[in-house]
């Protein structure tokens, strides 16, 4: 188990200092969703964020390089993704130009030394779980870890147990501190508990009017308050449609933007209906919404 550490170290006296670096940033956290980042920076343990596709999980990951200052490694996971693919790759075609530049210059004697040199760290071609381990401290963004593969999921709990990659050719490599963490999950799959048990745990679900309200406030300043508060109402409302994919706070911003791009100073729900596009993106919810009364959706 690795070691808490002082408040000094983390950079933040708590979680609402925390909150108030990160609302700097524009991002808006919930007193739950910032106690849990600074405990995951404290305890040096990786943070689990399951919650729906747009509610800012791979936003919070980006807020908090930010405020931190550290780099920001993202690990974008997929089906069929490879331990290779995520950790490291040889230069291939670098350590055959070194091997013909050592023919060339007849170095080719010491069979043995020559080998070793083909292995040098300049052939190493780092992938993002490598990158955020020697480049530390670091962010390393795991994301939608739901979408990789079982085995992929066994491996990736093995690295974040200790924070250390062996390479057979080259050695072992340790981060000097451990990179902060962020694991995301649409949920399209339940992750294995081995997984969960490493790591603190948050749900993000959607914000409350307020609070959204404010996030589009802040991140669009140029949207009237009176748009953003629509925006927020109507886009809650169509959360409640069982729709195939409900907007989340990204769909609600992309919304407001387009309304103010058209000159919207509130929610018409003529134009409400012409920019659906912008937050709904199946056309079964399309259809669904245009087939129902406008006025009762949007509002007029």
């Amino acid at each position: 188990m690795l070691p808490t550490v002082a408040a000094a170290e983390v950079g933040f006296a708590g979680p609402d200092e925390l909150a108030a670096a990160l609302e700097s940033t524009g991002y808006l956290p919930d007193q739950g969703l910032a106690t849990a980042a600074y405990l995951a920076l404290a305890m040096h343990r990786p943070l689990f964020l399951e919650g729906e596709a747009g509610v800012g999980k791979t936003a919070l990951a980006q807020a908090l390089a930010q405020i931190t200052g550290r780099p920001l490694y993202r690990l974008q996971c997929y089906e069929g993704l490879e331990a290779s693919q995520a950790l490291y790759d040889w230069d291939f075609g670098r350590q055959l130009l070194h091997l013909r530049a050592a023919e060339a210059a007849h170095a080719t004697g010491d069979t043995e030394k020559l080998e070793a040199s083909l292995y040098d760290r300049r052939f190493l071609l780092a992938r993002p779980l490598l990158q955020a381990l020697e480049d530390s401290p670091s962010v390393l963004l795991v994301d939608e870890i739901d979408r990789a593969d079982d085995e992929f999921e066994a491996f990736l709990l093995e690295v974040l147990s200790d924070f250390t990659i062996s390479i057979p050719e080259f050695g072992t490599i340790r981060a000097v501190t451990p990179p902060l963490v962020v694991l995301t999950s649409n949920r399209t799959r339940e992750v294995h508990d081995a997984l969960k048990r490493r790591c603190l745990y948050h749900w993000l679900q959607h914000p409350d009017f307020d609070r959204e309200v404010a996030i589009l406030r802040r991140r669009l300043p140029d949207v009237t308050e009176q748009l953003a508060r629509e925006v927020a109402r109507a886009t809650a409302t169509l959360r409640t449609l069982d729709l195939l994919k409900p907007p989340g706070v990204a769909e609600a911003m992309d919304w407001a933007t387009a309304l103010h791009t058209l000159g919207a100073r509130d929610l018409d729900p003529d134009v409400a209906a012409r920019t659906l596009g912008a937050v709904l993106k199946y056309r079964e919810d399309t259809e669904r919404v245009h087939a129902m009364d406008r006025g009762a959706l949007f509002g007029g």
